[in-house]
């Protein structure tokens, strides 16, 4: 990574101790919900569109067989067509896209399925966060520095196009039809199963890329009374048979053929160029995580430096999948600023949700 420039990216979260902001972190309201108002519940097919194009054979397929899978209402499918293949799409071609989309959006939606792989980025964005919030130069950085925030971070909303205005949205993602149909059978096989599994928290050798270890002791203290958390002092996590959660920071993750992930797994790695869904590169792409049986993953398509908020926040991640929300709420909300990278995955994944027991 030019992750080089660690120290001038970090000053400020390494003044402070980690149960320290984990507890601030805790104590903040994110949007506030009146006593008397319970919230929203959780999100169904009805609040997501499947975005097809129509031009890909294989986004049709993925698209057919999400709906299958999902029941997405025919309502909620909308056609966008544009030339398969390419990993970046200009932003002058991308805006009459997302116009279009928005136009033929159901009100009732609130989060976005796109229906491939490639591209993962739109000029110096990630595909996901364009498609949420608009393409917006705010959300790029050519060097070190802040971006865009993302206003749903954190927050205890159920409806973040009602109340914010963006519809988060995540890659259906795959090299080829058979990877991307697994990922949908394991994402509906989480639903409701309340997983006795276990999350990893590596902390690797890694100096750039490990400045999320400091949360990671503050982390297994706030949620040892309902989930068991291991952090691990070395690099390589193998032969484990119940992972859930599985963060690190590494260029490339070694061993995780030798892992079984849960279905709903979540997991990635801090990196420069995990986003990069082509492969290309020396730095392991998203992908590998989601062939070796996660549900969800995420990874920057730009040079991002090693700001925490350019990454999957692991407290904010595990706290609210356990509180029952889908895989796309928990993973949004824990990326101050999400326009570098890209989320891939499942959305509606839930293992932690009360409505397929209810059901």
């Amino acid at each position: 990574m030019s992750l080089a420039r660690a120290g001038q990216a970090n000053r400020r979260p390494a003044a402070l101790a980690p149960l320290l902001l984990l507890l601030l972190s805790a104590c903040d309201p994110g949007t506030p919900v009146a006593p008397d108002e319970p919230p929203a519940p959780g999100l169904g097919p009805e609040h997501l569109a499947l975005i097809v194009n129509t031009r890909d054979p294989l986004s049709m397929q993925i698209a057919d067989y999400y709906v299958d899978r999902r029941q997405i209402p025919s309502a909620n499918v909308i056609h966008v067509t544009f030339r398969p293949g390419d990993n970046v799409m200009r932003p002058e071609d991308f805006r009459p896209i997302r116009a279009s989309v928005e136009r033929q959006t159901p009100a009732s939606v609130q989060v976005y399925a796109l229906a491939w792989t490639v591209p993962f980025r739109v000029g110096c964005m990630s595909m996901t966060t364009a498609f949420a919030a608009g393409f917006d130069a705010g959300f790029c950085a050519a060097t070190c520095k802040a971006t865009r925030a993302n206003p749903y971070f954190d927050s205890r909303s159920r409806r973040p196009r009602d109340d914010f205005g963006w519809r988060p949205a995540m890659l259906l993602a795959g090299q080829d039809l058979d990877s991307v149909k697994a990922l949908i059978d394991r994402g509906v096989a989480a639903d409701g199963t309340m997983p006795a599994g276990t999350g990893y928290l590596v902390s690797s050798s890694d100096r750039a890329r490990n400045v999320r270890a400091r949360y990671y002791n503050g982390i297994r203290l706030m949620q040892a009374d309902r989930f068991r958390l291991q952090v691990i002092s070395r690099d390589i996590l193998q032969y484990r048979d119940d992972v859930l959660f599985y963060f690190t920071g590494l260029a490339r993750v070694g061993k995780l053929e030798t892992n079984t992930f849960l279905p709903g797994a979540i997991a990635d790695h801090l990196t420069s160029a995990g986003g990069r869904l082509d492969s290309a590169g020396r730095q392991m792409s998203s992908l590998r995580w989601l062939e070796a049986g996660a549900s969800g993953s995420y990874g920057a398509v730009t040079e991002p430096c090693n700001f925490p908020q350019k990454f999957p926040r692991p407290d904010i991640v595990i706290d609210r999948y356990l509180d029952g929300e889908t895989l796309i709420e928990a993973y949004w909300k824990s990326v101050e600023w999400p326009g570098q990278g890209v989320f891939i995955g499942e959305p509606l994944a839930a293992p932690f949700s009360m409505n397929e027991q209810e059901s």
